[in-house]
């Protein structure tokens, strides 16, 4: 089975912070530069839907050798639990979920390359698109483990490490 074969992943780690904490945190799309390592930043298309499904937000996408911009649609907002979006509404669904514990939360992000991005990635690109779903999917791959990293070491840095809930 190829590498390419991998079409979703996803990574938990443990941040002395509420649930509640990182739900706002991260569901603060125009945050998103200050942990993503290739996102650099993001806004939302229409302020009045911020923050609750079916709102749509542009991410601005840079990498040394290219930068593109994509849209999103959130699928999931629920504040404490899950906060969720998919990439050009079928292409690719990213999110976060939360399971508390008395003083801390495990944050899990999920990513998955769903079967309207695999469409088209071989419309677009064609002979080339299973070597470019292999490059996101590397992306996806290492960019998880260092957001997960930088989230944790933004929350804890607010709310003050083993605090747990916010004041």
């Amino acid at each position: 089975m190829s590498e390419t074969s991998i079409r979703s992943h996803q990574e938990s780690l443990t941040v002395e912070a509420s649930a509640e904490t990182l739900y706002d945190l991260v569901s603060d799309i125009t945050r998103t530069g200050e942990w993503s390592p290739v996102c650099t930043s993001c806004w939302w298309d229409d302020d009045a839907e911020a923050g609750q499904v079916g709102a749509w937000f542009t991410g601005r996408n840079e990498l040394p050798d290219r930068t593109w911009e994509t849209r999103s649609t959130v699928v999931a907002a629920e504040r404490g639990r899950e906060f969720a979006w998919v990439v050009g509404g079928s292409y690719v669904r990213w999110g976060f979920t939360f399971d508390p514990a008395p003083t801390s939360t495990t944050i899990t992000e999920s990513w998955e390359f769903l079967p309207g991005g695999i469409a088209m990635f071989e419309e677009k690109f064609g002979d080339r698109a299973e070597a470019e779903i292999a490059d996101r999917t590397q992306q996806a791959l290492h960019g998880i483990p260092e957001t997960l990293a930088a989230i944790k070491r933004i929350a804890e840095s607010s709310t003050g490490a083993g605090q747990g809930t916010r004041s």
